[in-house]
């Protein structure tokens, strides 16, 4: 994402679907996507967002990365919408929601190597209260994300 192999302004609209967690740099996949967007056009990201709780971002981070080793970094709303505006995108709204992972599929999806898995299971049944009821963890592992659509356009010239 953060070099696109297309001609400046090539798009009516960009999206990204729960892929912005894996960029190695969120302002250069913002800043292509603006580059690649027409005047006019529409940029919609949607990713989980963190709370900016460190102690839940923390743990977070740490489930995402034994989950996946592509996983990069969860941001929160407000790293989100700064980054949408220094990649001179207009911010039109933000759409919060939260969405349930069955764990299961959720580490099958990846082929989580059994180990990590376990290593989850491990974090999840030993990380605080406040973890525990913010992502509604339930027994089997399964839980709550926090996830955002941001829209945002590219200003017409």
């Amino acid at each position: 994402m953060e070099s696109l192999p297309f001609e400046d302004a090539s798009f009516d609209v960009v999206l990204s679907r729960f892929s912005a967690h894996h960029w190695r740099d969120l302002d250069a996949g913002l800043r292509e996507a603006a580059r690649v967007v027409k005047s006019g056009g529409i940029v919609a990201m949607v990713d989980t967002v963190t709370s900016g709780i460190p102690l839940i971002d923390t743990y977070f981070q740490a489930i995402e990365l034994l989950r996946d080793c592509s996983h990069v970094r969860n941001y929160s709303r407000a790293e989100w919408e700064a980054a949408i505006a220094r990649a001179g995108l207009l911010s039109a709204s933000v759409s919060p929601f939260r969405l349930r992972l069955d764990f299961s599929s959720w580490v099958e999806r990846m082929s989580t190597p059994r180990l990590q898995v376990e290593a989850i299971r491990a974090l999840q049944t030993t990380v605080s209260a406040a973890a525990t009821r913010h992502f509604e963890t339930e027994a089997d592992g399964s839980y709550r994300i926090d996830v955002a659509l941001f829209s945002a356009s590219k200003a017409l010239r």
